[in-house]
């Protein structure tokens, strides 16, 4: 029996490692795609679906916020709002985010001028909230998360292993730098597979890459303590004064759009004026402590005295010793700024700007203004918008191809060469544990799968 030459041997070996990739990752790569091509167009959607809440007369001048507040409160009684979105133009509502005393939270759109309520809804349940939803956890909670980091790792790999069996080993350029226009049939739909994915390539590598540092176990577990153990996320430059002692176990994370990456795990300081409050700190309850709020009529003042662009967020103070925090989050994010105001004696306790983050945070917030296609406006929405399509077309392309090859009741798996040599598969299996744990992980599992379905004869390998 004649030996099996390297090459051949390595090139049977990735075929393998994208089809069990893609075959495992398409749907969920489908609905990445989907669900990112939804959110690119957040605003524009909302606005067609919901003109009467997005727009206003835009006549007369505003209204104190606290009337905003007053109006969502009388409509939803027993309600709290926790958040204030300014209005980012003229003829625009101001939106307020409200915890009911029994449901889900809402948002709360009401005409700066006339402090009129023109309605609400559960962001969970309209187009845009389930796009988001379903793009960052499948709306499955931290099972989703998972599922989603694991499909993009997979991605990552698919488009190198994809690279790879793409390489050209003839002189043709029909078939390799542009489709054969004569192609029918599998021929067709190969073609359509390797052009598109040679030419996106780079960008679905970039739309994975600036989405892993929010990924649960990536992000989190593995990419953010390191980054912050080397002090590149926030440099830490104008925090909060010493005197103002960090409030113990809160941080400003608030998962969603608007809250940066380099501020996700930074303690905001505390209100220090005089709250000499009873029953602990997380009471609203202003008659137990010994200074009042100044409230958001004075705090929005302060915030206009020290320069912030008008089309900022508010939050506002949660317990005795928050604060107000007020977030300018521009489509470039070097307009980014943070004020934390105190909410007695209305002292700007802290000051963070785009130039305060380290290196990894001013990068990873390039990454991801141009991974949202906020950055150059349309032009950047519709550059990330057909790179959703390309992903739609491989992964409907490949699923066509291997559907019309596959033997009737089989997996129809690409034919197995001689094995890789143990040295070579063992670097391989530690090389993605180390940069890429849950995919490493997973391969593990595959490998194992491959050797028992083998042996059951459940994988007659592909016609060739």
């Amino acid at each position: 029996m004649s030996k099996v030459r390297p090459a051949g041997r390595w090139y049977a070996t990735v075929w393998r490692w994208h089809f069990y990739a893609g075959l495992v990752v398409a749907p969920f790569l489908l609905i990445l795609a989907v669900t990112g091509a939804i959110y690119l167009f957040n605003t524009e959607l909302n606005d067609a679906i919901y003109p009467d809440l997005m727009f206003v007369d835009g006549s007369g001048p505003a209204m104190p916020a606290s009337h905003w507040v007053a109006s969502a409160e009388q409509a939803f009684p027993g309600a709290t709002v926790t958040r204030i979105n300014m209005p980012t133009g003229v003829g625009r509502s101001a939106m307020l985010f409200v915890t009911p005393a029994q449901g889900m939270p809402r948002r709360v759109f009401v005409d700066p001028a006339t402090a009129a309520v023109l309605g609400s809804f559960v962001y969970e349940r309209t187009l845009v909230g389930i796009a988001d939803t379903v793009h960052g956890s499948l709306m499955l909670g931290w099972i989703g998360d998972a599922i989603v980091e694991l499909a993009a790792c997979w991605a990552a790999i698919l488009i190198v292993t994809g690279l790879y069996l793409w390489w050209p080993r003839r002189s043709t350029k029909a078939g390799v730098w542009y489709p054969r226009l004569a192609a029918r049939g599998r021929r067709f739909w190969r073609d359509l597979h390797a052009i598109t994915g040679i030419y996106t390539a780079a960008l679905i590598l970039f739309l994975i890459f600036t989405g892993l540092p929010w990924a649960g176990i990536w992000g989190g577990q593995l990419f953010t303590p390191a980054v912050e153990a080397l002090g590149l996320g926030y440099s830490g430059a104008r925090t909060p004064p010493a005197s103002v002692a960090p409030a113990a176990q809160t941080t400003v994370a608030e998962r969603g759009r608007g809250i940066p990456w380099a501020l996700e795990n930074v303690a905001p300081p505390n209100s220090s004026g005089g709250h000499a409050h009873h029953g602990g700190g997380a009471s609203h309850d202003a008659s137990t402590l010994a200074a009042p709020d100044i409230g958001v009529d004075r705090v929005r003042q302060i915030i206009t005295e020290q320069g912030l662009a008008q089309d900022y967020w508010l939050m506002l103070p949660a317990g005795a010793a928050g604060v107000y925090k007020a977030q300018t989050y521009p489509d470039r994010p070097q307009g980014q700024r943070t004020l934390f105001i105190d909410r007695y004696s209305g002292a700007v306790l802290g000051d963070i700007t785009f130039g305060d983050y380290g290196v990894a945070g001013k990068a990873i917030e390039l990454g991801v203004a141009l991974h949202m296609g906020n950055y150059f406006g349309l032009a950047n929405q519709l550059v990330m918008l057909a790179t959703c399509i390309a992903i739609v077309l491989l992964v409907v392309s490949g699923f066509v191809m291997w559907w019309r090859r596959r033997p009737a009741g089989k997996l129809g798996a690409p034919p197995r060469r001689a094995p890789l040599r143990m040295r070579y598969l063992g670097a391989i299996v530690i090389a993605m544990v180390v940069l890429f744990p849950l995919a490493g992980a997973s391969l593990i599992v595959v490998l194992i799968a491959d050797r028992l379905l083998q042996r059951l004869g459940w994988l007659q390998a592909l016609p060739g």
